[in-house]
């Protein structure tokens, strides 16, 4: 007989500042690891924020304090993989915290599964999404441009961070940074190659959907209480293949 599902508890939670979500996401980790609770999917947007991966050099940063002032763009430092991106309005946002034991324990796996989630989410809007080969271009393309960027981080086999997707983004922002270390990308959206304007909300519903799809889980919907939160805590730093206990990974 064949086991049921495991279930994920998911939510749109609207825009939630940088800080708030990497509680969330903490929390979450900490509920599974330490009190037994479920996974989670969070979904949501971010207010205009730069982050800074574990490779990220501030030399990707183009803009001075002035300009960050002036645009309200904040800069915040975070424990996933890879280099600099950006986050703000029209992007979704997914921050996926699953414990990837015992089947699941392959971060190759896991990050070629999150490709396929936004490869599909794109399908819905006739968009045919693909992978690029080489680790600097992990994320999810449409033709020579990059829709999507994946940056996660693994403790204990239980994820954090996760996925951005341009949605409705205003990509003139991702020149404030060189994205992902890449310097010649080329960014863009489901607004500029369909010429729609899907509300972020939907595209989360049809992503979560997939989700599901792809990892085997039954869906929860379930609203999330972001200011009983538990503040970020510090994590072990490790190295970046795949046996150690905790690993980033990202572009």
């Amino acid at each position: 007989m064949a086991n049921s599902p495991r279930q994920v508890r998911t939510s749109f939670l609207g825009r939630v500042a940088y800080a708030q979500a990497v509680a969330l996401q903490v929390d979450a980790r900490e509920g599974i690891r330490r009190r037994g609770e479920g996974e989670r999917l969070f979904l949501l947007e971010h207010p205009h924020v730069y982050t800074l991966g574990r490779n990220a050099s501030i030399a990707d940063l183009l803009v001075d304090p002035d300009w960050l002032a002036a645009h309200e763009v904040e800069v915040a430092e975070c424990d996933r993989g890879g280099q600099m991106t950006y986050h703000g309005p029209g992007q979704l946002v997914g921050y996926p915290i699953l414990n990837l034991s015992p089947d699941r324990r392959d971060i190759r796996r896991y990050v070629r599964d999150l490709q396929e989630t936004l490869i599909r989410t794109l399908a819905a809007f006739g968009l045919a999404a693909e992978p690029r080969d080489g680790q600097a271009f992990v994320g999810v393309w449409v033709g020579e441009e990059k829709i999507a960027s994946i940056g996660v981080h693994l403790s204990r086999w239980i994820t954090t961070h996760g996925f951005a997707l341009n949605v409705t983004t205003d990509l003139s922002m991702f020149g404030g940074i060189i994205p992902c270390g890449l310097h010649s990308v080329r960014m863009t959206s489901i607004e500029r190659l369909t010429g729609e304007r899907p509300a972020v909300a939907e595209v989360a519903r049809i992503y979560a959907g997939v989700f599901a799809e792809v990892f085997d889980r039954e869906l929860v919907e379930g609203s999330e209480g972001i200011a009983e939160a538990a503040p970020p805590s510090p994590d072990v730093a490790a190295g970046t293949e795949p046996p150690c206990p905790t690993t980033s990974i990202s572009a």
